[in-house]
C-alpha cells in the first residue's frame, strides 16, 4: 500500500434492519461482495474472506519461517543457529549455512551482474556421488575459482556445492584462510582430494574442483592468455583412477582480460612472500581504484565427462596411463577454449 491510499473497510454483514429480513426499499439484505482485484495496481489492498484462499502473491511473502518473509526468516534462522551453536561444520571445516547465506550472496552479484557468466554443460555434472572438476586457471587473482562455484552451486539442478582444493598459500593468509576453509577448500594434496570424492560413510562423494596450472595460469602474462600452462604430475588423474570417479574437463573464458597483466614486480613478490607481484594498466599506478576488475563477459563449459571406473585396479600406478589421461584433460579443455574464443564477438560483450 502505498503513502495516501486508504484502505476501505466493508463490514462482512450488513446491520439489521426491523426483524433483519428485508432493507427499506423492501429487497433482501445481502452480505456485500468483494471489491474486485485490480491486477495491474501493485499498491491495491488485499481482502481475504473466510473460506477463501490469498492470492498467490500474498502467500509467496509469507514463504518464511514463523510467517515472516522468507529473506528475513532465512536471516533470523542464520543468526538463532549462530547463537545457540545449532549448526554443523564438516572434517574439513565446510560450514554450508555459513555459505548459503553469507559468502554465495555477494558472489552472485559478481556473477550475475558484474561478469555476467552464462554456464553450459551443467547436465554434465553429476546429480549424487563424486566427480572431478578439472579447470583452466587465470585472471592475476583467482576469481575463476570462485566464479566456478558459483556456476555450479546456482546453475545446477540439485544445489551442489563444488568443494574447491587450493595452494597452500591460500591458507596461510589472514582470515582468507579461514574463509576458504569455511566455504568448503581445502589444500590441495591428494589425501584429502580422496576423501572427498569417496565421501565419508554413508555420504556420497562430493564434486571436487582442481586447477592443475596453478600459479603459472592464474599469473601468466596478458600475451600468454588461452594458453595452457603445464598440468603438473597428473596428481588428480591419479586421484581420480583411484576413486573410480568421472573427470569434467571445464573452461573459463572471460577471466584472462580482468586484470591484463604486462609486467612482474619480482622483488616485491619475494620480499612479499608471493609467487608474483603483477603490474597492470591500471595497477598499482591507479592505487586501489586499480584493483577494481573490468567487467569483461564470462562463459563457463563444463565438457563431457572422462570415465575412469572401467580401468584395472591399480591402475593408477601406471605412469603413461595417468600421463596420457592427464593429456586427454587438458587438450580436452584447450579446444572448448578455442572453440568459445572463435564463437566470441568481443571481451566485453561476449
Amino acid at each position: 500500500m502505498t503513502e495516501g491510499t486508504e484502505a476501505q473497510i466493508i463490514p462482512l454483514h450488513a446491520p439489521e434492519r426491523g426483524n433483519g429480513q428485508h432493507d427499506r426499499g423492501g429487497q433482501a439484505a445481502r452480505h456485500p461482495e468483494p471489491p474486485p482485484a485490480d491486477p495491474q495496481r501493485a499498491d491495491a489492498p488485499v481482502f481475504t474472506f473466510p473460506g477463501r484462499e490469498a492470492p498467490e502473491s500474498v502467500q509467496a511473502v509469507d514463504a518464511g519461517s514463523d510467517g515472516l518473509p522468507e529473506g528475513l526468516g532465512a536471516a533470523l534462522d542464520f543468526l538463532r543457529h549462530r547463537l545457540t551453536g545449532d549448526y554443523t561444520v564438516d572434517e574439513f571445516g565446510f560450514d554450508r549455512e555459513l555459505t548459503d547465506t553469507l559468502l554465495l550472496p555477494p558472489l552472485r552479484l559478481l556473477y550475475e551482474k558484474w561478469f555476467r557468466v552464462s554456464t553450459e554443460g551443467v547436465a554434465n555434472l553429476p546429480d549424487t556421488g563424486g566427480a572431478l572438476v578439472v579447470c583452466n586457471h587465470s585472471g592475476v587473482l583467482p576469481l575463476d575459482s570462485v566464479m566456478t562455484a558459483v556456476a555450479v552451486h546456482d546453475e545446477h539442478p540439485r544445489h551442489r556445492h563444488l568443494r574447491m582444493l587450493g595452494a597452500d598459500l591460500v591458507f596461510r593468509i589472514p582470515m582468507v584462510g579461514a574463509l576458504a576453509r569455511k566455504s568448503g577448500q581445502t589444500l590441495a594434496c591428494q589425501p584429502d582430494a580422496e576423501r572427498l570424492l569417496r565421501g565419508q560413510g554413508d555420504s556420497g562423494g562430493e564434486l571436487v574442483g582442481v586447477w592443475p596450472e596453478g600459479f603459472k595460469g592464474v599469473g601468466k602474462p596478458f600475451s600468454s592468455r588461452y594458453k595452457l600452462q603445464r598440468f603438473g604430475r597428473g596428481g588428480f588423474v591419479s586421484a581420480a583412477l583411484r576413486c573410480g570417479v568421472p573427470i569434467i574437463p571445464c573452461a573459463i573464458v572471460g577471466a584472462e582480460e580482468i586484470y591484463p597483466k604486462i609486467g612482474d614486480l619480482k622483488p616485491l613478490a619475494r620480499l612479499l612472500g608471493l609467487p608474483y607481484f603483477p603490474v597492470t594498466p591500471f595497477f598499482p599506478l591507479l592505487g586501489p581504484l586499480g584493483a577494481v576488475p573490468l567487467p569483461t563477459k564470462w562463459h563457463i563449459e563444463f565438457g563431457e565427462p572422462i570415465s575412469t571406473d572401467s580401468f584395472e585396479p591399480d591402475a593408477e600406478e601406471d605412469p603413461m596411463l595417468v600421463f596420457n589421461l592427464t593429456d586427454q584433460v587438458r587438450e580436452s579443455i584447450q579446444q572448448m577454449l578455442y572453440r568459445r574464443l572463435a564463437q566470441r564477438r568481443s571481451i566485453f560483450r561476449g
